[in-house]
């Protein structure tokens, strides 16, 4: 079977990191409706375990940013569900605010769980997947992982990075039946996009459309999945415009620098997907913190 032969989504199992809630818990539902068994990880156990109930499947503590948390947690599904046929790399954080302002803390931790956690993951599950000649690994980037964002020069380093390792990946293991599928989603309802001005050329989206959009690409791989469509347009033209003039435009738009116009009294505090609260909280602002 080739990368891009239609697959059953039907008995196969799916590990979905970050999946207690937001866009992790939207494709939990989406894929455990469309036949597939469910684990979810997340370091919010409880929360995990109530979304896994609702809908039959696995839950469990992961820390993505630790491999030896990775090691004990796929042990655990293997135990329970079998060996993963999908890993959905969707733990992540989005702290925003001016570059200069950000503490090395909110940096190594951006690093840790946007990065560090996605690598971690796709190493921990490609033995397998190789030597049972299935798989498909997909990682939730953004569509800032396209073009830079002032108010999260590290966000979208960090999503730069998920996009190109996603691509260097695909690359990598073309003549294997392992797909590999980065998502750009724009902005989605959730809390990492609390007090993020609304855009007429950013169309806001509900978790569910991300879920809808990752389930058909594991049905039909693709190497790129954009949710709204339309993102993939207006970035296009964005980056193909010089550069004053873009920054015109998006200035009569009211566009310009979005994420340093946020109401950071909208964003709540809460521990981000995929990584321990102890870790989380040395060294955090209680502002400009958000989560899918």
């Amino acid at each position: 079977m080739t990368k891009s032969s239609p697959q059953t989504s039907t008995g196969r199992v799916a590990v979905v990191t970050g999946g207690a809630r937001g866009i992790g818990a939207a494709v939990a539902r989406e894929l455990a409706a469309r036949g597939m068994r469910v684990a979810i990880g997340d370091v919010d156990l409880a929360e995990a375990t109530g979304t896994a109930t609702a809908i039959g499947g696995h839950a469990g503590h992961l820390d993505v940013s630790d491999p030896t948390s990775w090691t004990a947690f796929l042990t655990e599904v293997e135990s329970t569900l079998g060996p993963p046929d999908v890993l959905v790399n969707n733990a992540g954080l989005m702290p925003i605010g001016p570059f200069i302002k950000e503490t090395n803390a909110i940096t190594d931790l951006q690093l840790d769980v946007n990065i560090r956690g996605v690598l971690l993951g796709c190493r921990a599950v490609l033995p397998g997947m190789l030597e049972r000649r299935r798989g498909h690994l997909v990682n939730i980037a953004s569509q800032a992982g396209k073009i830079g964002a002032a108010g999260g020069v590290t966000y979208c380093a960090t999503k730069w990075a998920v996009v190109g390792l996603s691509h260097a990946l695909d690359d990598e293991l073309r003549d294997t039946p392992i797909s590999v599928t980065a998502v750009l989603p724009g902005i989605v309802r959730t809390e990492l996009s609390a007090g993020l001005p609304e855009t007429r050329l950013a169309p806001r989206v509900d978790p569910a459309d991300i879920a809808r959009a990752i389930a058909e690409a594991l049905d039909h791989p693709k190497r790129e999945v954009w949710v709204p469509r339309s993102g993939r347009v207006t970035m296009t033209m964005t980056r193909i415009m010089p550069t004053r003039l873009r920054a015109n435009l998006m200035r009569l738009l009211r566009l310009d620098d979005p994420l340093l116009h946020a109401d950071h009294g909208a964003r709540r505090l809460r521990s981000p997907r995929g990584v321990s609260g102890r870790r989380w909280r040395r060294g955090f602002p209680v502002r400009g913190l958000g989560r899918p």
